[in-house]
Formats: C-alpha cells, structure tokens, sequence
C-alpha cells in the first residue's frame, strides 16, 4: 500500500496532480450533472403528474356538467310537456310532476308556477297558490332555462318556505320557462351532488389514491375532505398545502355561467404518492450518471499516467545526476515537450558537468597559488613583526629622549657648571645649586616613570582620544600654570584606535616642547572633523602657543622632539604642518582621512 500511496501523491508526481485535478473536475461535472438531471426528471413527472391529475379533474368537470345537463334538459322536456297540453288543472299538473319525480328522486321538489308567480302544482306540500314570484329560479327560469347553487343562507330560507316542511336543506335549484309566461322549478338535492363526487372519486381510487374538492365560484369548498368542507380556498395552490399535495383543476362546470354555477373541481394526491416513480428515477439517473461521471475520471486519470510515463522516467534520470548515480542525462525520443525538455536538460547537465570539470581544475590552481601567497604573507608577517619592534624600538626612544635624555642633560649641565663655580661660590650657594641638580634629577625620575607607565598602560585605547586629551591638558595646566583652551568634536573624541594613540603622543610632546621651549602663557587644543566627499571624514589635529617661536628652518642639534613628531605623522598617514617665528608663537596642524 505505501508504494501505491507514494504513486497516487500529488506532491510527489505530475502524473497523479493531473489525474486527481481531471478526477475532481469530471467528478464534480457528475455531481452536477446528475443533479441536474434528476431535477429534470423529478420536474418532469411532477408536471406529468399535475397534467394526469388536471385530466381527472376534467373527467369529474365532464361527468357532473353531464348529469346537471341531464337533469336541466328533463325539466325543458316536462316543461315542452305542459305547455303543449289542453289538460291544464293543478290534479293533472301534479300528477305529471310526481311522474317526472319517480323517474328522477334527486328532485326533491318540482312546482308550476303561472306568470304571476303563484304556484298552481307541485310534488310537496307548498301551500295553495304560494307566492314565488321573488325567488331567483322564477325570475331567471321564465325567460330561459336556469341552474343555481342555493347555499346562501338568505335563499336556503326561502326555498324551506316554499317547501313547506320547515327544514333549511342545502340544494340546487332550476327552472324551464313556459309557454303561459310561468316556470317550471325544481329543487335538487344536495347529497346526489355529493354522491356524484364520491361516485367519481371511488372510481378513481381503483389505481391510486386521491381527493376530489368542489369549490364555489367565492372559493368555498362545496364538496372535499372533512377537514376542508366549508373552508375558503383563496387560490388552487392552497390545496397543496405547502407542497405536500400535487393537484390538477379545472375552472367551471361547462353549463354557461348564465346557468348559475361557477364550479371548479380540484383533484389532488399527496405528492410522496405522486412523485414516487420521479423521485425513483431521479436516484436512479443521479446514480448512472454519477457512476458515469467516476468511470471517466479514473479513465482520465489512468490516461494522464499512461501518457506522462516519459516525464516520470525524466525525472528519475534527473534525480539520479542530481545525487551523483549518472553524468549524463539521456534525451528522450520524439518532438513533443518532453523531449524538448529533455534535451535541454541533457545540454544543461553536460554543461554543468564541463564547468564542474573546469572548477575542479581553478581549485586545484587556486589551492597551489593559496600555498604560494601563504608563504609569502608569512614572510610579510615576519617582516612586519620586524618593523613593529623597529618602530616600537623608535618610540622607546623617542620617549627616552623626551624624558630620561632631557633630565639627565639638565643633570649633566647643572653640575658641570657647580664643578666649575664650586671654588667661587659659597656653601650656601652651593647648596642651592645642588638642591637645583636633585629637583632636576627628580622630575627626569618622574618622568621616566611616567613614560614607562604610559608605555605598560596607554589610556587612550581604554577611554578614549578625547577624554585622554582633556586629562593631559589639565595636568599640564596644574603643572605649568599655562592656560589651556580644549575644543573638540564629538567624532573626534571617540577614536580610540591606533591613530588616537599617535595623535595623542604628538600632542603630549607639543605641549612638553612648550612646558621647556616656549614661555607661553596660553595654549589652544583643537580636535575637530570635516566632512568631505561621500561618507569620508577629515580629523584636524591643532595645538598653538604664544610664546617665543622659532625658525622651523634651522637645524637644532641633539634636539629630537620635531622629528619624532614627523616620523609618528608619517607612521598613520598624516600630513603635519609645523608654523612658527620667533616671537610669534608656535602652531603644529596634523590632518589625516578617518
């Protein structure tokens, strides 16, 4: 099962992402198609339904149309009867009606009456020469033959009255007009209505099951079910009762409205009953179709397998260069994609292997010339420890010189000359001028320990230029009684690299040159940055006294100071600028690319 679930991933093969997508659109075009179709179906035999029972409706709107026209047309003949005998008596009259009434017993009642509304004769006990001349069937029945529903209860009183026998029976009466300008009536019974239905309903119920209302002309249910007799009916589409009923009608008895009725007869069957063989063939169309829908999705499905098997075996070839099993990727047959795809992916791989190949041989030639440039920054490197100590050997001695060599030859000088004065002075002046030679050797003590100090432990690195600056700058201060004016820029004082450490030897010995050379009374300390093009940053180093000056062009021998500054400028790339006349003061300017 695991192998046939990896051949039926979509993630893992075209083949099956085509055949589940082509599965699921012909499978959902199945669903819809027979959804479709069953609908129809089910339409269809619903308005078969409806028009079978619309039929039956017609054949009970033919049957009872026939038995009123029956009973209408025995009343014109009896009428015919009358006008056309001499033996006009109410006793013959009578005896004609009794004969007419045995013939036909739904007659509940027939009279004669003469063209003043009087009856003359009749089946009942109507009382002699009752007046009738306001009913509707003497004043319609006259002039024509005339057929009307006597349900209202204002003419179902009348009629008792005429009947005499003090009952309210529900009936239908007519009339036949007479040659003497009376009418002949008649009154028939209700329940032969209600039997005719039954009648026709019982008949119908031979082969299914259904329901037979007779509704009046005001939508009252003349004849139907119990739960219905005597209930308005607003439209036809109320006896489906929501859909739980198919019917079928039809409007209007076919006796002319100028008659007096305006029947409609409604067949009805519960639609579970109905639409049961339309509902069996929906199933059965949604099933055939939908089994027709999933046979062709797998035939799809299959084909798209079948039809990608060269694409698959491409991509096993490809898989296999990818993991190193091949070289070289075979071109399938043929001129459709595939082998487009194939051949292009077999000159890639070729391709791609050439370049491996020529890689392989720029690595090996890379390797080689690495091992080359190895050696030679190795002996860089030795050559570059050598100019580190050399330099470092340089600064030694450019502290030694601005130090221990200063105070030694102040030592030196003041006691060449107690020597040479010793047999000229006193004991109090000698004195002196050996108190002078100790304070000398002191300060050069100090200041050697301070150099070496300064060498084991540079501030600069650890604080900052700025802050180490602003440090020597007051201790020169408390120590000389020279005022001090420091300005610098933030950018500037935040360099704590190796250039801060050159910058800051240049200005200690700046200001050292002016503590011993210048007998100045103020000094100025600039450290600030410029802008220049792009992201580039020029620092300006300024340190300017007022005192006495000098002409930088004569040579100064023994004195160390101003070449050691230039030689530190020149170690961090930095150009040095050194102005000063006698009597005007000294600036030394150091600018270099941050």
């Amino acid at each position: 099962m695991a192998p046939l679930r990896h051949q039926l991933d979509p993630r893992l093969h075209i083949a099956a992402a085509i055949g589940w997508a082509v599965f699921g659109v012909v499978t959902l075009a199945a669903l819809i198609a027979a959804h479709l179709a069953s609908n129809q179906a089910e339409h269809r035999a619903r308005l078969d339904a409806e028009s079978l029972l619309a039929e039956f409706a017609t054949q009970v709107r033919d049957a009872l149309s026939m038995g009123l026209e029956t009973r209408r047309s025995l009343l014109q003949v009896t009428a015919a009867q009358i006008s056309a005998g001499t033996d006009l008596d109410p006793a013959s009259l009578r005896r004609t009606l009794l004969t007419a009434q045995a013939q036909f017993p739904e007659f509940t009642w027939l009279g004669v009456a003469d063209a003043s509304g009087r009856v003359v004769a009749d089946t009942g006990s109507t009382a002699p020469q009752a007046d009738v001349s306001a009913l509707p069937w003497f004043r319609q029945g006259r002039k024509a033959p005339f057929v009307s529903d006597l349900h209202a209860p204002g003419m179902v009183t009348d009629v008792a009255k005429v009947i005499g026998d003090g009952q309210t029976p529900r009936l239908l009466d007519a009339a036949a007009p007479l040659a003497s300008g009376g009418a002949l009536g008649a009154f028939l019974a209700w329940p032969w209505v209600e039997h005719q239905v039954l009648r026709m309903q019982q008949a119908l119920n031979k082969n299914r099951q259904v329901e037979l209302l007779l509704v009046a002309r005001d939508g009252s249910v003349l004849v139907g079910p119990s739960n219905w007799t005597g209930r308005n009916l607003a439209r036809d589409d109320d006896a489906k009762e929501g859909g739980d009923y198919v019917i079928g009608s039809r409007a209007h008895l076919r006796l002319a409205d100028g008659l007096g009725l305006g029947w409609t007869t409604i067949v009805r069957q519960r639609a579970e009953l109905a639409l049961a063989p339309a509902r069996t063939t929906r199933r059965t169309v949604f099933l055939i179709v939908f089994v027709a829908g999933l046979m062709a999705a797998a035939v799809a499905a299959l084909a798209t397998s079948l039809l990608t098997r060269r694409l698959t075996r491409l991509a096993v070839d490809a898989e296999a260069v990818r993991l190193g099993g091949r070289r070289s990727l075979a071109a399938p047959a043929g001129k459709d994609e595939v082998s487009r795809i194939g051949a292009t992916l077999s000159q890639v791989v070729d391709h791609l292997q050439s370049e491996k190949q020529a890689l392989q041989t720029l690595n090996t030639e890379l390797d080689r010339r690495v091992a080359e440039r190895t050696l030679r920054i190795e002996r860089m490197a030795d050559e570059a420890r050598y100019a580190a100590v050399a330099r470092e050997r340089l600064r030694i001695a450019r502290d030694l010189h601005d130090t221990l060599a200063h105070s030694l030859m102040a030592l030196l000088t003041q006691l060449r000359l107690v020597r040479k004065l010793r047999g000229q002075m006193s004991a109090t002046e000698l004195d002196e001028e050996l108190g002078r030679a100790e304070d000398v050797a002191k300060t050069g003590l100090s200041e050697s320990r301070a150099a070496i100090a300064q060498m084991r432990d540079n501030g600069v690195r650890d604080t900052g230029l700025g802050a180490a600056v602003l440090d020597l700058t007051r201790r020169f201060g408390a120590r000389t009684g020279v005022t001090v004016d420091l300005k610098a820029d933030d950018a500037v004082v935040s360099l704590t690299d190796e250039r801060a450490e050159t910058v800051f030897r240049i200005i200690e010995e700046a200001l050292r040159n002016v503590e011993r050379h210048a007998g100045a009374q103020a000094v100025r300390v600039g450290l600030r940055s410029t802008p220049i093009e792009g992201d580039r940053t020029l620092v300006n180093i300024e340190v300017a006294d007022d005192g006495v000056g000098f002409d930088p062009a004569l040579p100064r021998p023994g004195h160390y100071g101003l070449r050691g500054v230039q030689e530190q400028a020149a170690l961090i790339g930095a150009r040095l600028s050194v102005r000063s006349e006698p009597g005007k003061g000294t600036q030394i300017a150091l600018s270099f690319d941050a």
